[in-house]
C-alpha cells in the first residue's frame, strides 16, 4: 500500500503532464533510437558485428556495476564507492589467484567477501550514523583505495589467470558471455524490484521514509541491504571487467562512480528514489557506451571520452530537473 502511495503522490507532484510521462517513460528509448540511426551515418562500421558485440562486452562491466546503482538509488541513497570496489575486485583477484586457474574460484569467492564489507561499511555510515549517502560512501571509496594502495604498494604482485577471459571477453555462441552476466542480473534485478515484497519495500522507503516506517517497514535493513547488494555487483562488475581488459590494473574502472550515475538517471530513476525502472537502467547503458564508442570509431581522441562523458551527466541532470518542474 506504501508503494502504490508513494507513486501516487509522485505523480501528482509532477502534475501527470502527458510531456513528462513520456520524457520519463519512454524517454531513453526514443534517444537511444535516435543514436543507432546517427550512428548509421557518422559511421557505418559501426554495424559491423566484431564491433557490435565488442560494444556489449564494454557495456556489460558498467551495465553490472548500474543495476546496484539502480536499486540504491531507487531507495534514496547514490553509491560513489563503486569505482573503488571495482579495482579492489581486481587487484584482489591477481592478488589471490597468482594467474592459476585453480585458484580462480577461491579468489572470486573472496572478492565477494570483500565486496561485501564494502557494502556494509557504506549501510552502516548511512543508516546507524545517519551520515549522508554521498559523504558516507565517497569517504568508503577514498578509504579502500588508499587499503588497496598501501597493501600493494601500488603495485599489484599478481597477474589474471586465463579463466577469467572465460567472463570478460569469450562468447557463448555469437553472444559475449559478459553480455548474458548483464542480461541475466537485470532480468532478476527487474524480477525483485516489481514482483517481490523487498522490492515494494525498496520503493517505499526512496519514496517516503517515514510512511514506510509507519506501515512496518524496517528502513535501516531495507537501505544495509541495497548497499550491499550494490558493492557485490560491483565486485562482480570489477571481474568482469578485469577478464575484458586482460590484466591487473591499479586503477581499471576509474570513473565508473559517474559514469553509472549518469546511465542509472538518464534512464529514468529518481536522484530523490522512489522511483525507476531496470530497463530504463540497461538503455542508459548502452546508450552511453555507443556514445563512447563512436568517438573511437570516429578517430577522435580518446580525450574527447571525457567531454562525452561530461555531457551525458549534464543531460542527466538536466532530465532529473525537468521531470522535478513538470
Amino acid at each position: 500500500m506504501t508503494h502504490e502511495i508513494t507513486r501516487k503522490n509522485w505523480g501528482v507532484r509532477r502534475g501527470n503532464r502527458p510531456g513528462s510521462e513520456i520524457l520519463a517513460k519512454g524517454g531513453i528509448y526514443i534517444a537511444l533510437i535516435l543514436v543507432l540511426i546517427i550512428a548509421r551515418f557518422l559511421s557505418p562500421s559501426f554495424y559491423q558485428p566484431s564491433n557490435l558485440f565488442n560494444v556489449l562486452r564494454q557495456a556489460s562491466a558498467l551495465g553490472i556495476l548500474s543495476v546496484g546503482q539502480t536499486i540504491v538509488m531507487i531507495a534514496g541513497g547514490i553509491d560513489l564507492s563503486v569505482a573503488a570496489t571495482m579495482q579492489l575486485a581486481t587487484i584482489a583477484i591477481a592478488e589471490i589467484s597468482m594467474a592459476q586457474d585453480a585458484r580462480v574460484l577461491p579468489g572470486i569467492i573472496a572478492v565477494l567477501i570483500l565486496s561485501a564489507i564494502v557494502g556494509v561499511m557504506n549501510g552502516w555510515l548511512v543508516t546507524s550514523r545517519k551520515v549522508p549517502p554521498f559523504v558516507a560512501t565517497l569517504f568508503v571509496g577514498v578509504v579502500v583505495t588508499g587499503i588497496r594502495l598501501v597493501y600493494t604498494r601500488a603495485a599489484p604482485s599478481g597477474g589474471l589467470p586465463p579463466l577469467m577471459r572465460v567472463i570478460g571477453r569469450d562468447s557463448t555462441g555469437p553472444i559475449p558471455n559478459a553480455a548474458l552476466i548483464f542480461l541475466g542480473l537485470a532480468i532478476l534485478a527487474d524480477i525483485l524490484l516489481r514482483r517481490t515484497t523487498f522490492g515494494r519495500r525498496v520503493y517505499s522507503v526512496g519514496g517516503n521514509p517515514k510512511a514506510a516506517w509507519l506501515s512496518g517497514v524496517s528502513v535501516n535493513r531495507t537501505r544495509m541491504i541495497t548497499y550491499v547488494a550494490c558493492s557485490l555487483l560491483a565486485g562482480l562488475g570489477g571481474l568482469v571487467l578485469a577478464g575484458y581488459v586482460g590484466y591487473a590494473d591499479q586503477w581499471i574502472g576509474r570513473g565508473y562512480d559517474l559514469d553509472s550515475i549518469a546511465a542509472v538517471v538518464i534512464g529514468g530513476t529518481s536522484f530523490a528514489g522512489g522511483s525507476g525502472s531496470m530497463w530504463g537502467t540497461v538503455a542508459g547503458v548502452i546508450l552511453v557506451t555507443v556514445l563512447l564508442n563512436l568517438v573511437l570509431l570516429l578517430n577522435m581522441n580518446v580525450q574527447w571520452q571525457l567531454v562525452v562523458k561530461g555531457v551525458v551527466i549534464i543531460v542527466a541532470v538536466a532530465v532529473y530537473s525537468f521531470q522535478r518542474r513538470g
